[in-house]
């Protein structure tokens, strides 16, 4: 496929993350519309050569492709409630962070209203749009998401994960549910050395090259989860994993053990229920089924 410059796109939204992705499209050449709620926000891409407006309604009526980026679900409600009849035979495409139930919701919203919908999901921050190693996950309509995907690229790596409009945003939250408890357990380490007199930067020198190296355990996790066998010789132990003596020396440099006490409990309910003897992957059993 090759960009279509023809498209008129217009962009609800330029906090940062709304910025990138309307300057990535000017850059391309496409014609780009503007709104954001507060003045002032569009001064830069107005000189890079977008046009600005006054109104979310002007930005609609602009564009046969709209994209809003946008604060929270109730925020891109709010602003195209009033909006359906304008929208009414154009396309939407929705990168506001949204639950998967709110994505569905506002697909089924726009399918009343005769809008063509596509939810996407943002895995990068504003710096990495249009670079390496940005991805964006999508959902809802195909037609949408193939008609479009040449612009879609220029964000980052695109990835299609069927009709349902809440797939992209499911992807999205797990994958950075993976990523802040990671970010957890990187900022309960550093608070644990720091009374020690070591730096957050020196322990980051040492933490990087270990987690990275940690996360070449996923596959295997995986395969024992999907397998549903946790006693596949060759894995750790729930008894052996046992985080008794990381929250006694949590305790002792005066730190919080709630990061570590949570993956604690997944352990010792599992070991409770006689499956002490099993692989560490069985913690999957105590998120699964909430005590």
């Amino acid at each position: 496929m090759t960009t279509d410059n023809s498209v008129q796109v217009s962009v609800l939204g330029l906090g940062a993350m709304g910025s990138a992705l309307a300057g990535t499209l000017v850059k391309a050449g496409y014609a780009t519309t503007v709104w954001n709620r507060s003045p002032g926000k569009a001064d830069d891409l107005v000189a890079q050569g977008a046009r600005t407006v006054a109104t979310a309604g002007d930005a609609v009526r602009a564009g046969g492709l709209v994209i809003t980026c946008l604060l929270d679900h109730a925020s891109v409600r709010e602003v195209l409630d009033p909006l359906s009849g304008e929208l009414a035979g154009r396309t939407l495409i929705n990168v506001t962070t949204t639950s998967p139930a709110q994505s569905r919701e506002l697909a089924a919203w726009a399918g009343q209203a005769q809008v063509t919908y596509l939810d996407g999901g943002i895995m990068a921050v504003p710096s990495m749009i249009g670079r390496p190693g940005a991805s964006i996950l999508y959902s809802g309509s195909a037609d949408a998401y193939q008609q479009h995907k040449p612009l879609l690229d220029l964000w980052g790596t695109s990835s299609y994960f069927g009709e349902d409009a809440g797939l992209a945003s499911l992807y999205d939250l797990a994958l950075l549910a993976g990523m802040y408890v990671m970010f957890a357990g990187f900022m309960h380490g550093a608070a644990m050395v720091a009374p020690a007199g070591v730096t957050a930067r020196e322990f980051a020198a040492m933490a990087t090259p270990w987690l990275s190296a940690m996360t070449g355990s996923f596959q295997g996790f995986a395969a024992v989860v999907d397998g549903g066998d946790y006693t596949v010789e060759g894995q750790q132990s729930l008894e052996f994993s046992q985080l008794g003596d990381l929250l006694a020396a949590s305790s002792d440099q005066g730190i919080s053990t709630e990061v570590v006490a949570m993956v604690q409990r997944l352990i010792q309910r599992q070991i409770d229920a006689g499956h002490g003897e099993e692989g560490f992957a069985r913690i999957i059993e105590s998120i699964r089924r909430p005590g």
